[in-house]
């Protein structure tokens, strides 16, 4: 009679599980650590849009700060920029330091968590700048912060079977939807798992 119920428990964990409906939260936070990690991940902490670490003049971003307002994600970053002419190693021009800000709509796509509809909500006042400013917050910003959440819950899965002693892996992974909530960003998502 108690091989039964144990062996109901085995085939049970051994069998992969139906797809659920499930509900996962993200903070600004992971998504900030996220964009520092994919764009912001020169050894300053900085991402150039012209020149480098080295240049006379250059125009870089840094600091990036992801926070929640109503239905948006708000990306603010701090840029400088030093635009002119090289001239002996010294940039002969003007100096810029602005906070600037771009809001995105979360955007479910397949496994991906994505971004669309950016809007540039604060921008500096020089033309100059917001030249290499707008393509960068309205394009590649919200391009950089995609993340496949099926390849990073896997990730985070693979050493299942060190802590707890099950080899867990996940199957299948398809976002709904995803609206802010508060201060998470909250995905509607189906997901299959296999325990073994």
């Amino acid at each position: 009679m108690r091989r039964r119920p144990l062996l109901a428990c085995i085939l049970l964990l051994a069998a992969p599980l139906s797809t659920r409906a499930t509900e996962v939260g993200v903070s600004a936070q992971a998504i900030e650590r996220t964009l520092k990690t994919q764009l912001f991940n020169a050894p300053d902490g900085r991402y150039y849009l012209r020149g480098n670490a080295h240049s006379a003049c250059y125009v870089y971003a840094e600091k990036p700060h992801v926070t929640f307002v109503q239905d948006r994600v708000v990306v603010s970053v701090h840029t400088r920029a030093k635009l002119g002419t090289g001239l002996r190693g010294a940039c002969v021009g003007v100096t810029l330091t602005r906070d600037v800000d771009v809001s995105i709509l979360p955007d479910a796509e397949g496994e991906t968590i994505g971004f669309r509809d950016a809007r540039i909500d604060h921008l500096s006042d020089s033309r100059e700048l917001n030249f290499l400013l707008e393509p960068f917050l309205s394009r590649q910003l919200p391009q950089q912060m995609k993340v496949n959440a099926a390849d990073l819950m896997r990730q985070l899965l693979t050493k299942s079977a060190e802590t707890t002693g099950y080899a867990i892996s996940l199957t299948a992974l398809k976002i709904h939807s995803m609206i802010v909530q508060g201060d998470l960003l909250v995905l509607d998502v189906d997901t299959a798992l296999s325990v073994r």
